[in-house]
């Protein structure tokens, strides 16, 4: 069992949550929800002894693993023995037995703590430990040609395997998982779930994967309120039940003040008559049927829509014979297709296979090596790149950095649109060298909405976006009148957003016509 008891914790000022006391069972699956900055992270890192919370103590099983944040923490170690770690007695009884080993020492004491080593390392089934971790690997997508080089080699995509696979490790009695799909394709994620749905320990998570929480969990503890509500159920059942109690609430407030006013009808009419004793009553009634607050959920979801302003000609584009040069080679084989307007592509691969370099082709900042693309009448390009940093000038503020894209629009219209997208009334002049990850994508979509694109180019938009921020962008996708070519891992924008899939895959493009449910049908993961 892991609890929590009278757990509080205030982040710069702000208090997060209030005696929070709760408890999570073995056997369940816990998805940890709240919008981004409710303190999902925080909780998290307190669960894991990782922070300390200003007041409350937490009771956590022995063996309680961790899915690390920091990604340079086992630069200098090997990616085998770095998962290893995950089992922390099993690897400082095998690093004690190894040192003695080493050293020659034959002493009566070194023979009988090695005993006791053998034991600790028998118990901790340290003897099909290696093939157990190696099978970890290769299932999160490590071959193996990878597993006995130092981490610092890795790419930052494969030293997030490595830290999950750690924490994966090792039969744990309780794993806390902050963002385990982050940077894993979508057979990584397909493989993710099938491990944990098997896995009988206390399992706490968390993820913006709308449908890997639908999926998994068994409850939703919600951060809300100050504090964490437990609801059984997946993430959808948790928003319906949360929505229901606010509606009942409602309907009981509005039976409550028909009842007061009722009631003040009566003493206004009788305060000065015979009936003193009725109007003192219902004076005393009045005050215990005053209606309850009905707080504003925490479920916030912004509203995205991506409007055309002038449509492109009914061919978008043509590749012919594309491709780009890398090394001795190209990214793929020379692609061959059409894409006709109000087609929505989504474009599926692993880490690496060329999703991104596929996007900034038709971006325009790659050239091909090879073939050439042809472009249709009046297309006008919208691109949200994967690394976006580099894409928003500093030293500016929000609302003035995107009247630049616009030059013609009401800096009030702009400040409406940063409303739907869930920025405050007063946060249009925040710099934007300040913002979150979260809130440089709201900022760019902003700016994709104010371009009126007709081609929209998104590489892995669901990135720094929270639950809903996800859900409202399938959605607003979904109503897109443009063309759309989207690189995600996120299945439920390729389900509700997309027509066309293109797989690439060892070299090659696989183009399907039709929905991601009839491509995984069809194909499989």
């Amino acid at each position: 069992m892991l609890t929590a008891n009278t757990v509080s914790k205030t982040y710069a000022g702000k208090k997060l949550f209030i005696e929070v006391s709760t408890a999570f069972a073995p056997g369940n699956r816990y998805g940890l929800t709240g919008p981004n900055g409710s303190g999902k992270s925080t909780f998290m890192r307190i669960l894991a002894g990782m922070l300390d919370p200003d007041t409350g103590t937490v009771s956590r099983p022995r063996k309680t693993a961790y899915l690390k944040q920091d990604h340079t923490e086992y630069d200098d170690c090997v990616v085998l023995d770095t998962v290893l770690m995950g089992n922390a007695p099993l690897w400082a009884a095998m690093q004690e037995r190894d040192a003695i080993h080493v050293a020659g020492d034959e002493s009566d004491e070194a023979g009988m703590r090695l005993a006791e080593l053998e034991g600790i390392v028998a118990e901790e089934d340290g003897y099909t430990a290696e093939p157990e971790a190696e099978a970890l690997l290769e299932g999160l997508g490590l071959p193996p040609d990878l597993h006995r080089v130092p981490v610092r080699e890795l790419s930052g995509g494969n030293k997030v395997r490595v830290l999950l696979a750690q924490a994966l490790f090792g039969h744990p009695d309780c794993m806390l998982l902050d963002e385990p799909t982050n940077h894993l394709d979508l057979d990584t994620i397909e493989w993710l779930e099938e491990h944990l749905l098997q896995y009988s320990g206390v399992l706490v998570l968390i993820s913006h994967d709308r449908r890997f929480l639908n999926d998994l969990c068994t409850h939703i503890a919600d951060i809300d309120f100050e504090t964490i509500i437990t609801y059984p159920g997946n993430y959808d059942d948790m928003v319906r039940t949360k929505a229901q109690a606010r509606d009942r609430q409602v309907v009981q407030n509005a039976a409550r003040e028909k009842k007061v006013s009722d009631l003040k009808e009566f003493i206004a009419k009788f305060s000065a008559g015979t009936r003193a004793s009725q109007v003192q009553s219902r004076k005393k009634l009045v005050e215990k049927l005053q209606p309850s607050d009905v707080k504003r959920s925490n479920i916030a979801r912004p509203f995205i829509r991506f409007e055309v302003t002038k449509e492109s000609g009914r061919n978008v584009f043509y590749l012919q014979d594309t491709a780009v040069d890398y090394g001795n080679g190209t990214v793929w084989q020379p692609l061959r297709a059409t894409v006709s307007r109000g087609e929505r592509i989504g474009l599926i691969g692993k880490d690496g296979a060329g999703k991104t370099t596929l996007l900034k082709l038709l971006a325009g900042q790659l050239q091909p090596g090879t073939g050439t693309i042809e472009w249709g009448h009046e297309v006008k390009v919208g691109y949200l790149p994967q690394e976006h940093e580099d894409q928003i000038e500093a030293g500016s503020t929000i609302d003035r950095w995107l009247h630049g894209y616009k030059p013609g629009a009401d800096l009030q219209d702009i400040r409406h649109l940063l409303g739907r997208m869930l920025f405050k009334s007063d946060e249009g002049t925040k710099p934007t060298g300040t913002l979150s990850g979260g809130e440089r994508v709201r900022m760019l979509m902003c700016k994709l909405a104010l371009q009126g694109g007709n081609l929209l180019l998104l590489d892995e938009p669901t990135n720094h976006l929270d639950l809903e921020g996800c859900s409202a962008l399938a959605e607003g996708l979904a109503e897109y009148k443009g063309t759309l070519v989207v690189a995600t891992h996120d299945r439920n924008l390729l389900a509700e957003g997309c027509t066309r899939i293109w797989r690439i895959a060892d070299g090659e493009v696989l183009d399907f016509q039709g929905t991601y449910e009839d491509f995984v049908a069809r194909y499989g993961h």
